[in-house]
């Protein structure tokens, strides 16, 4: 009987050694779940820390205007630190006597993207023309009411400035290192998201109208579908004029940035500047961008202008230069 004694006894043993040790892998489960959910929550951390910070996005110039609409704060253009003298061959005197009004065309540039302001440009019941950026959201609406008060339509075709890649001028443009084939195609999709297209203009685009070679890829685009084109002058070494001549294609280009500077006088003076362009010239080209002070400054102005000059689509301005 006493030889069995030191059985039982290793059998207890083992038996508590196997609970100890069933114990210790149970803890396991729950102390591997506890690690796995301290990890997924520190990762979750550190991936809301890396995806919420925000860098810094560099932008040049002061002229914004935030819209009614929460629309995209962006660069309406970059301005030529002095005023770019107009060309000595700049326009020939009228000549047909029933001209004898000086004539303005005013474009708006960089519409797309404000409906309200659009809306209040409409309501002057002027022949202006409405310059409109590809991938603009609002394209259509605005282009099915400016119908209604027979705008005329234009692209702004953005091309890059010297500035570029610190500023840029947003989709759609065009490219210095740009293939042929790639600055055509890409020239075709903007034109095509205008309905009634008449013209080109260029947004910013310093670099690219000092280009000779690429204007004329530009200008045989616009050959082939009849528009015409208005050189923005954002750089005195532009080459817009020659080479459109080259190809006869209706230009003109701008003689005056209205509101590069939003101040009621400064605005108020840049369009009398206009009117006496028009009257020495015969004709005259000013740019305006959709603002509301512009609006309403041209507002308390309208019917002092329109004693002196008339406007015009800027269709009607634009010419072949031999």
């Amino acid at each position: 009987m006493a030889s069995k004694r030191p059985k039982k006894k290793a059998i207890a043993k083992k038996t508590k050694a196997a609970k100890k040790k069933q114990f210790q892998q149970f803890l396991k489960i729950p102390i591997g779940l506890l690690i796995l959910l301290v990890l997924v929550i520190l990762a979750g951390f550190l991936t809301h820390h890396l995806l919420s910070k925000r860098y810094p996005v560099k932008t040049v110039g002061s002229n914004f205007e935030k819209s009614q609409h929460d629309m995209p704060t962006f660069q309406y253009e970059v301005y030529p630190e002095k005023d770019i003298p107009l060309p000595k061959e700049k326009k020939p005197p009228k000549t047909t006597p029933q001209e004898k009004t000086p004539r303005i065309a005013l474009i708006v540039d960089d519409i797309g993207y404000d409906r309200a302001v659009v809306k209040k440009f409409l309501s002057l019941n002027l022949p202006i023309t409405f310059s409109i950026l590809p991938k603009s959201p609002f394209t259509k609406s605005i282009v099915k009411d400016a119908r209604k008060k027979h705008v005329e339509f234009m692209l702004h075709q953005p091309m890059e400035p010297f500035e570029f890649p610190q500023v840029n001028p947003g989709p759609g443009t065009l490219l210095a290192n740009m293939t042929p084939d790639e600055l055509v195609q890409q020239l075709i999709q903007n034109l095509e998201e205008i309905p009634f297209v008449s013209g080109v203009n260029n947004h910013m685009g310093s670099k690219m109208t000092a280009n000779s070679s690429q204007m004329r890829q530009v200008f045989s685009v616009l050959k082939q579908r009849k528009l015409f084109f208005v050189d923005s002058r954002t750089t005195e070494k532009t080459i817009c004029r020659p080479s459109a001549g080259l190809l006869q294609i209706p230009f003109g280009e701008r003689d005056v940035f209205i509101d590069h500077f939003q101040d009621s006088d400064f605005i108020k003076k840049q369009l009398y500047e206009l009117v006496r362009i028009a009257t020495t010239h015969g004709d005259a080209i000013g740019i305006a961008h959709p603002y509301t002070k512009t609006y309403q400054v041209l507002k308390s102005v309208l019917p002092d202008l329109k004693q002196k000059v008339r406007f015009v689509p800027v269709s009607e301005v634009v010419r072949v230069s031999g």
